[in-house]
């Protein structure tokens, strides 16, 4: 069968608006992909939906439908979207009557089954992880569009291929190579130089976004569109491989993709051909995202500018204290963004946050707020805050839980309203840490200098609720060798204070010279919660990057 050609027009809500109607008169397009959900973005459609039980879907994806449904009906290009959040039947008659409005023919379909929160009381939303048979379904019968609620990323590229190729679900290997695309195009432009550790090498003002060319045997090749912005190459396919994963297994609903198998080549201007990936019958049970409310939370930013920042500091917090005895969770962090003799107020100041959380609104509002504006003129000097206190804001909780295969009624609706039942997969397996690869040879010794790691080494960093994952690859084998020996769980724990304390486990994957980090438990309950400074952790990386340590002179 020929080449699937399947592009990506977002990856979260409130991507670029423009990039639908950029991916389809940018270049050829079987498919156009939309990628709207995240565990945060769960939560707010899901305080959403308690506004308006009509709502809890993605209305930015209706938007850019009104001007892009007659383009996309035009060029014969299918669209798949998980646009639907938390109601994939209400998005799909919205976009039907928007068709009808336009006078363009179009047959919706959408994908339910997802939602599992009348099963978790307390839980503002709770949504399986389906794969993508639901959308293979829609589309081998006819549909134009495909809605769907909670899928993984990858289902949209996964559904698609599997029913273009005609692929069953004991084609793992292929299975597994379409997730791998589907994983590299889920985010959009971080494919093409977005968020990208070198991006200094092209220009990223603008990256367009990116489209896979999917071959039967599972193979692809990631490029984007003649004359758009931003690069591909091996190294921005590398990056995103390695966001938001963890070791050699990347579980699914419907595969386990080995990630230990890819093999990246370049073939061509922006082009990065992916091959060899294997595939595994996937974990017994699938991944549910549980949001539930955690309470209420509050924040203060005390501005500490001249001299004697640590004694300010120690005075305000004195102050405060009364105020604060009651409260559940209270956390100070003084970041110390001063330096001396600055040439200006803002260089010459500090910033002391205070993060306080409790179940009471009145413990984290009035009374918190009322303290600290009474500390006006009866604190240190040059007493402010960056910005007014509030009243108190509602914070979320993330948790994962797993329900068995069969423990979701995973239903493709057709465009012509008849409902066909998605089997579960049939075939499992318990995953087991895939054992750890033997080493490069190290390199030998030599002269070395002290400078940071970014120098010789990428990274990406993102969140897995709780958990963080940094993706650290190295550019060529020689640098390889030494990241391989060098960056240790010991190494990364001394580079990354923070991680003192927590569990750290360290995959090594070669085929990508890369090294991968989850650091367990240092987002607390998730980014709803925020936790810390970098509540996705997507810095973390580049924090790590900007470390020093001793690096060979001939790496550098």
């Amino acid at each position: 069968m020929t080449t699937l050609r399947i592009g990506n027009a977002s990856g979260f809500y409130g991507d670029r608006f423009d990039a639908m109607r950029e991916m389809l008169t940018g270049g050829e397009l079987d498919v156009l992909t939309g990628d709207y959900l995240a565990e945060l973005t769960m939560l707010i459609l899901g305080r959403d939906r308690l506004k308006d039980p009509a709502g809890g879907y993605a209305r930015t994806f209706l938007r850019q439908l009104e001007d892009c449904l007659g383009l996309a009906h035009e060029r014969g290009v299918r669209i798949v979207t998980n646009a639907g959040g938390l109601n994939p039947a209400g998005l799909a008659d919205a976009v039907r009557r928007l068709a009808g409005r336009l006078g363009i023919p179009v047959r919706v379909a959408h994908v339910t089954g997802d939602d599992l929160t009348a099963a978790y009381p307390g839980s503002i939303a709770a949504h399986a992880y389906l794969g993508g048979f639901g959308i293979a379904e829609c589309l081998r019968a006819g549909a134009d569009v495909v809605v769907t609620g909670r899928v993984t990323d990858a289902a949209l590229v996964t559904g698609p291929a599997a029913a273009h190729f005609g692929w069953s679900r004991a084609d793992y290997d292929r299975l597994a190579g379409a997730v791998v695309a589907g994983h590299v195009l889920e985010c959009g432009a971080q494919a093409t130089g977005g968020n990208y550790a070198f991006f200094r090498e092209g220009d990223v003002r603008r990256p367009g976004f990116p489209l896979a060319e999917l071959y039967e045997d599972g193979g692809c090749v990631i490029t984007k569109h003649p004359g758009t912005g931003g690069f591909v190459d091996t190294g921005t396919v590398t990056a995103q491989l390695l966001y938001e994963t963890a070791g050699a297994r990347y579980a699914g609903p419907d595969v386990t993709a080995r990630l230990d198998t890819v093999r990246l080549s370049q073939d061509g201007p922006d082009r990065v051909r992916i091959e060899g990936v294997r595939g595994e019958a996937p974990p017994p049970a699938l991944k549910v995202g549980l949001n539930r409310l955690g309470g209420f939370r509050n924040e203060v930013v005390f501005v500490l500018t001249g001299l004697d920042i640590e004694a300010k500091a120690a005075l305000v917090r004195d102050q405060m204290e009364p105020a604060l005895g009651k409260v559940a969770d209270v956390r100070w962090e003084l970041a110390r963004t001063d330096r001396a003799d600055a040439p200006s107020e803002e260089t010459a100041s500090a910033l002391l946050r205070l993060v306080v959380r409790d179940s009471d609104q009145e413990a984290v509002g009035r009374a918190l707020s009322g303290a600290a504006v009474e500390l006006a003129l009866a604190s240190y000097p040059g007493f402010h805050v960056s910005a007014p206190p509030g009243k108190g804001s509602p914070y979320g909780v993330f948790e994962d839980v797993y329900v068995p295969h069969g423990g979701v009624d995973h239903v493709a609706v057709l465009h012509d309203g008849r409902r066909v039942p998605v089997p579960p997969a049939h075939d499992t397996a318990v995953l087991d840490e895939v054992p750890q690869p033997p080493l490069p040879a190290p390199l030998p010794p030599g002269p070395v200098t002290r400078a940071p790691l970014g120098l010789v080494a990428g990274a990406r960093s993102g969140d897995k609720g709780g958990n963080a994952n940094v993706g650290v690859w190295a550019r060529t084998d020689d640098a390889w060798r030494w990241l391989a020996h060098e960056l240790t769980v010991a190494r990364f724990r001394e580079l990354i204070p923070e991680s003192g304390g927590l569990t750290v486990v360290r995959h090594v994957l070669p085929n990508l010279r890369a090294l991968n980090f989850v650091v367990e438990g240092i987002l607390g309950a998730g980014v709803a919660a925020q936790h810390r400074f970098d509540p996705q952790a997507k810095a973390l990386g580049e924090w790590l990057r900007s470390r020093h340590l001793e690096i060979p002179e001939a790496l550098l």
